[in-house]
């Protein structure tokens, strides 16, 4: 009778134990369900403008340290997918917007033209590029500057200055 009273008990128990346990699992995966139906919420939405830009590098000389100095620039993927080398270069000609750095390009130098020839970009410039600074490694630092800038493009391996449609002797690369 003893045995009995024991073996009923301890059924009992089991069976408290396995229902509680039941009940505590089913708790458990309710309470996870719920933390992850919660809906993610940005700080603030991106707007169609910020999804359309990219951002590209541009070398100017620091007025610190005269060597050359990349900038960050937002420019829209309009603007860029069609001849992304006329407006990198076009941005270049129009200068740094960070005070500390100079422009390389002299004023009025127009692009001409731009083409690929297998790995080597073609640079036409109008002859206002050959008014560069002289006397602070101008041509070194325009050509660093655009090699640089342009060879961000994976297409663009080197660069080959033209003046006017024709070699000029003070831009060719050695």
């Amino acid at each position: 009778m003893k045995n009995k009273k024991i073996i009923i008990i301890f059924i009992i128990l089991l069976v408290i134990i396995i229902v509680g346990g039941y009940y505590a699992i089913k708790y458990v995966k309710k309470q996870n369900e719920e933390t992850l139906v919660e809906e993610y919420i940005p700080q603030e939405e991106i707007s169609n403008d910020q999804l359309r830009q990219t951002i590209v590098s541009l070398f100017f000389v620091s007025k610190d340290t005269n060597e050359l100095v990349p900038e960050a620039r937002l420019v829209d993927i309009k603007e860029i997918i069609n001849n992304p080398y006329e407006k990198i270069v076009n941005l270049l000609i129009e200068g740094p917007k960070n005070e500390k750095n100079e422009r390389i390009i002299p004023e009025n130098t127009k692009l001409l033209k731009n083409y690929m020839e297998g790995d080597c970009l073609i640079l036409d410039f109008s002859e206002d590029l050959l008014n560069y600074n002289k006397e602070k490694n101008g041509k070194e630092n325009i050509q660093k500057s655009l090699l640089n800038s342009l060879t961000q493009l994976t297409e663009v391996n080197k660069i080959k200055i033209l003046i006017n449609g024709k070699e000029n002797d003070e831009f060719k690369f050695e």
